[in-house]
């Protein structure tokens, strides 16, 4: 991967278009889907749910889990595995089941609206918030921070939707094995590796 992969990967996000983030530093090396939550339709959800295969999370930043009055579900270090969830959620309106394609598309911009508040949302639902990192991917090198980062780099807000991807086995995909979806799609891939390269750089 290079920084003209990276900049592939913002222009697709910007132009709303799901993308893969490889390189998660937390997780072995999993993958997953992206999209900025400000995007998202039924149809994108849809993809993540038929080609990903994984759970389809949505990444907001502390002030926005605030807002919403989430808060992590285990924010101790007792039985902790380390994935920053808060509890599931669904629209308080404007959903029947929750769980397709165009309920969970419809939880999310409910959720990032920018005067949502916790009234605008009900619990258990079919939405998985993950509450990011204030510091993004130098404080945190996984997919949860590098789709927030990606957004806000893309110009496309600050929250985005991911889902890890898993093989036709089951078994956790890797970069090598998704690569006829990725041609086949056309998605292009964004490495937290270079996206830790570019904000360290912005730092300096």
């Amino acid at each position: 991967m290079s920084g003209a992969g990276l900049d592939a990967a913002l222009a697709a996000i910007a132009a709303g278009r799901i993308v893969v983030i490889s390189g998660d530093q937390l997780r072995g090396g999993d993958i997953d889907l992206m999209i900025a939550a400000r995007h998202v339709t039924p149809e994108a959800i849809n993809f993540m749910a038929t080609h990903g295969r994984g759970l389809i999370c949505l990444a907001v930043t502390p002030e926005r889990a605030a807002q919403l009055g989430l808060s992590l579900i285990n924010p101790g270090t007792a039985r902790q595995t380390g994935r920053p969830f808060a509890r599931s959620i669904e629209a308080g309106h404007g959903v029947s089941t929750g769980i397709s394609a165009a309920d969970r598309a419809h939880t999310i911009a409910v959720t990032i609206a920018d005067n949502a508040t916790s009234a605008d949302i009900h619990s258990p639902g079919h939405v998985f918030p993950l509450i990011a990192q204030s510091g993004g991917v130098l404080d945190r090198a996984a997919a949860c921070e590098a789709a927030i980062d990606l957004a806000r780099l893309a110009g496309a807000g600050d929250a985005a939707v991911i889902c890890s991807i898993l093989r036709d086995d089951g078994e956790m995909a890797r970069i090598d094995d998704i690569s006829d979806m990725i041609a086949s799609h056309a998605l292009a891939v964004a490495d937290i590796g270079d996206l830790i390269t570019l904000r360290e750089a912005a730092r300096v």
